[in-house]
């Protein structure tokens, strides 16, 4: 098995561990990609941008439990996109370091349908929960070619530079139940991970990229950057 084929089968089943399912799930390669009379119309779809990168779709056989998992209580309240996102985060971080693009819901049938990608049912207790789809797309950067590749990458990120990113300050996290988060009311105190005054963390479409703390600037907030993170860094 070739390092990519490993690569593909690791996602696969850090994803299906994640996902949010009454039942254990496995990830089984499906030669020939999805099966016929399965629409991945609405599959929900994400990249992934790194030394490694890849495309990934998710198509389920009944994505409405599933996205009852993020709150059926207060339908609407937690999107599919939502649910997902964690299970789409486990099956990248497999590449290395990276930054995951939003979750989208989009047609999803011409990456099923490459023969580059790699298809996985995913199914437990004799059902099929759904389809995951990967293709990894790999930037030769070693030998003698690798200064060449660099500067070609970098050629190509030059055509996006007035594209807007998103920037995130964070200053802790925790996990909840959706049933504490529906229980939240004016008043609760929820308990951070992070001590006061440690720094913040500074993350670009999610992904963490510095070290920094919280100043006022003529009565609005601001981060001064106090540490910017290398590729290994941000990917620990």
């Amino acid at each position: 098995m070739s390092a990519n084929q490993t690569l593909h089968t690791t996602a696969a089943a850090a994803l299906a561990e994640l996902l949010p399912t009454m039942t254990p799930l496995n990830a089984t390669v499906h030669p020939g990609g999805i099966p016929a009379g399965v629409s991945a119309a609405e599959a929900v779809m994400a990249s992934f941008v790194g030394a490694l990168s890849a495309d990934v779709a998710l198509v389920l056989t009944d994505g409405s439990s599933m996205a009852g998992a993020g709150g059926g209580a207060a339908p609407g309240f937690v999107s599919l996109q939502d649910v997902l996102r964690p299970a789409f985060e486990r099956a990248t971080s497999v590449l290395g370091a990276g930054v995951l693009g939003e979750s989208r819901t989009d047609d999803a049938s011409a990456l099923f349908a490459d023969q580059e990608t790699v298809v996985f049912e995913l199914g437990g207790a004799g059902q099929t929960a759904g389809w995951f789809a990967i293709r990894i797309r790999e930037h030769a950067l070693s030998g003698s070619g690798a200064r060449t590749s660099n500067e070609s990458v970098l050629g190509k990120l030059g055509r996006i530079n007035n594209v807007e990113m998103t920037l995130t300050v964070e200053i802790g996290r925790t996990r909840m139940s959706v049933r504490d988060v529906l229980a939240l009311e004016p008043g609760r105190v929820i308990e951070l991970d992070r001590s006061a005054g440690a720094p913040a963390d500074v993350l670009l479409n999610g992904r963490l990229i510095a070290k920094g703390e919280v100043v006022v600037v003529d009565q609005d907030y601001a981060i001064r950057i106090t540490k910017i993170l290398d590729v290994v860094e941000a990917a620990s």
